[in-house]
């Protein structure tokens, strides 16, 4: 069995939660599903990010303690990944007793190991980010990120030595190309390096709404360095030395392009300062744009993701969500193509095979299902579409493995156009075509299951399979001819109904 460990950015709590927010957790939520069919061991983390100060202005604005402002908030998140039907294993909060402990212990072996030190820092800083930029960096003296002004900060802060380890990094990436993908972010990542490191500010002195540092009851740790670490605290890193060495190289980041700075340069660095492997993989997705805009509070362009699943339905949006989008690259989020996936992909395609074939078994065989033909015309077709469906799982491209399955779809439904089987006499012709096409929805319910779980069940269901596709070894379920006959087919309502 091999371990799979996935997680997600964690999410700053100053707002409700978006369409990109959820992009990012059906991605990752596709990934740990598909893991899990494959018998691999997953742990699956998510979480928020609760310190920093717009967190603290945000709380003071509304007349709260920090810690009150984001004990009413963090429920909205759990509360949104849950109507998502988002599987994590854990979900952490950095206000949690856990982190603070997690954190403390990590940077005070990055101090002992002489990569902190303490100086007066002047920068210019943005409050969105929580991040500091150089004057290079910003877009006519604003945030390259957020559009706003950013405001300069002074302050005695402790320093990490990040310049130290330019050539380590730079190392590390030739060792590990693996290690950052898609490629074009990890030469971004390395552009970075390249370019010079200079040491950064990860403590605060200016705000308490933050981890203590240890050795210096006068600061706070700074958002990024403590947010950053949660990844090892939910592994019990300084508490569990045996459960840290069984999943930390089993690691894999999803994050969005915008962290790329902190996940890809800072991260790595960060962990070889303390003595550990940078993690094992980092994936970077592009964003979800609205207008050609990021999704953002500041820019009013916000899509709620939950007003689109009451309207399309859950797994109509998670689908679109990840076949509308190179996994990598950026998209573009319209209602209009929203729809436009729902009436041909899911209504005229998935849902007119599932209807189609079980219309005609209960009409003319009584609802008792036939078997598949060894030597389907279908066969070695469907071998190589669930191969497809495979690899691209295991290479992160979600979007690739669902064209591969609907690609097995349409051959499906042109095998029916062509031999019509709701006009054929009872025989093994009519036998034939249905059982395969009942094979070819056992297989579909395989490959789409971590994608569109409620639907997959369903249908998996309505087939008279027993249990779950998420049940057993997918890998040894992934060949043709393991459909069973004589099950008993259900015809139900249309799973994807047409929209106007």
């Amino acid at each position: 069995m091999s371990r799979f460990f996935i997680t997600t950015p964690i999410y700053y709590v100053n707002d409700v939660p978006h369409l990109g927010h959820a992009y990012t957790m059906v991605s990752a939520d596709s990934f740990a599903r598909w893991h899990r069919q494959i018998s691999d061991d997953v742990f699956f983390l998510t979480g928020t990010d609760e310190h920093g100060l717009k967190i603290a202005q945000a709380a003071a604005e509304n007349g709260m303690s920090p810690k009150e402002w984001t004990d009413s908030l963090a429920p909205r998140f759990q509360d949104a990944w849950r109507k998502l039907n988002i599987s994590y294993d854990d979900f952490i909060r950095t206000t949690e007793p856990r982190h603070y402990e997690t954190v403390q212990s990590f940077l005070k072996s990055v101090y002992e190991n002489g990569y902190i030190y303490k100086d007066i820092y002047r920068g210019l800083y943005c409050v969105s980010c929580e991040a500091y930029y150089q004057e290079a960096e910003l877009d006519n003296g604003n945030c390259p990120i957020h559009g706003r002004p950013v405001v300069v900060m002074e302050e005695e802060n402790y320093f990490f030595r990040l310049s130290a380890f330019t050539d380590r990094l730079l190392e590390w990436y030739e060792r590990h190309p693996e290690a950052v993908g898609p490629s074009s972010k990890r030469n971004e990542a390395l552009g970075f390096i390249r370019q010079g490191l200079q040491d950064i500010s990860i403590t605060r002195t200016s705000i308490d709404w933050g981890v203590p540092v240890p050795w210096d009851s006068q600061h706070v740790f700074y958002v990024w360095y403590d947010a950053l670490i949660n990844y090892l605290t939910a592994i019990d890193y300084g508490r569990d030395l045996e459960k840290f060495e069984l999943w930390w190289p089993s690691v894999h980041h999803i994050i969005g392009k915008d962290i790329i700075r902190f996940h890809c340069v800072w991260w790595p660095a960060m962990c070889m300062a303390a003595g550990i492997d940078p993690p094992a993989n980092i994936f970077v997705h592009g964003w979800l744009l609205v207008g050609g805009e990021k999704m953002a509070k500041s820019a009013g362009n916000k899509v709620d993701p939950l007003e689109l699943a009451n309207e399309f339905g859950l797994d109509a949006v998670r689908y679109y969500l990840l076949r509308d989008t190179n996994f990598g690259s950026d998209g573009d989020f319209t209602y209009e193509a929203l729809t436009s996936r729902y009436n041909s992909d899911l209504a005229n395609n998935l849902g007119n095979l599932l209807q189609r074939v079980t219309t005609v078994v209960v009409s003319k065989l009584g609802g008792q299902a036939p078997k598949p033909t060894a030597d389907s015309p279908l066969a070695v077709f469907a071998g190589e579409v669930m191969e497809s469906a495979r690899t691209a799982w295991s290479q992160f491209a979600p979007q690739d493995a669902l064209e591969a399955i609907w690609s097995l779809i349409h051959e499906a439904n042109a095998r029916l156009e062509v031999v019509a089987p709701w006009k054929l006499e009872l025989g093994s012709e009519l036998e034939n075509v249905l059982g395969d096409a009942l094979e070819c929805l056992r297989l579909v319910c395989i490959g789409l299951y971590p994608v569109m779980p409620d639907t997959s069940s369903e249908i998996w269901r309505r087939i008279g399979m027993d249990g779950s596709p998420e049940d057993g070894n997918a890998l040894a379920a992934l060949s043709w001819g393991q459909y069973q006959s004589s099950k008993v087919i259900e015809k139900g309502i249309p799973l994807f109904p047409r929209r106007k």
